[in-house]
């Protein structure tokens, strides 16, 4: 009961994680910038330069947006082509990661038996861990990106200093619930990887194995002994018996039995 807990909650947590960074590529505002807003005039003009994936745009202070979208594929900025092609990868991972987890679930009766399951739910945990990693380092190109343009020294005229948008933030909380919710899958079914065989006890050297297969009794490991005092073997079932137990009846002639 507690394995399927453990299943559904980091179903729950990846899918929303996926959700979270889906949701971003959609949003405005990935990094924002403000000029103007000083005072010493009886009108403040203000405007904002804000930019996403797809588009650069300004709004004034009278609400009025004016954007300009990115032509065409080649002519993006190689940067924000890298970014792209990262979440695209992510996301392609988190769908078959998605699938692969609901099949190899333990509260579903598809995908076979519940060995076939515990291999299909690993495989998944790893797309889920794949996904996030990729996620992770598409924000982390663009963050770069910025921060390296606002805190440098000086910048050439017409480059802004940008700060980042709300999208970034939800992006990474995003990929930290994919990572926990793969590590949640992992955890149930971590015996496909690690199968449960350990020493039991150990005397003088020997050792004694327990048995891998589930269907072995409590009799099926083997004892290996040490060879400090020599090699014994132990005794084999043998056909042959030995003489010193062995009796023979014979039978007492009639010139013996007189005498």
């Amino acid at each position: 009961m507690k394995k399927r807990l453990i299943q559904v909650l980091g179903f729950l947590i990846s899918s929303l994680g996926w959700i979270f960074v889906l949701c971003t590529m959609a949003m405005d505002y990935w990094r924002i910038t403000q000029l103007g807003g000083q005072g010493g005039s009886f009108i403040i003009k203000v405007a904002w330069y804000w930019s996403n994936l797809w588009k650069d745009c300004s709004t004034d202070s009278t609400a009025v947006t004016n954007c300009r979208d990115f032509a065409v594929l080649w002519s993006v900025t190689p940067f924000v082509q890298a970014v792209r092609g990262l979440l695209m990868c992510g996301l392609t991972l988190g769908f078959f990661a998605v699938i692969l987890c609901f099949v190899g679930m333990e509260c579903t009766y598809i995908g076979g038996a519940q060995k076939t399951k515990d291999r299909l739910l690993l495989a998944g945990a790893l797309f889920h861990m794949a996904g996030g990693v990729s996620n992770v380092s598409a924000y982390c190109v663009y963050i770069n990106r910025v921060a390296r343009t606002a805190f440098a020294r000086s910048v050439r005229p017409g480059v802004l200093r940008y700060d980042l948008g709300p999208p970034i933030f939800l992006g990474l909380v995003g990929c930290f619930l994919i990572l926990s919710g793969g590590l949640f899958y992992a955890v149930t079914v971590y015996r496909v990887v690690l199968p449960a065989s350990k020493v039991v006890n150990t005397y003088g050297g020997g050792t004694y194995m327990a048995p891998r297969s589930r269907g072995g009794t409590r009799y099926t490991g083997y004892y290996r002994p040490s060879t400090q005092y020599g090699l014994y073997r132990g005794s084999e079932p043998s056909s042959k018996i030995s003489k010193l137990s062995q009796t023979t009846r014979t039978k007492i002639s009639e010139r013996d039995a007189f005498v």
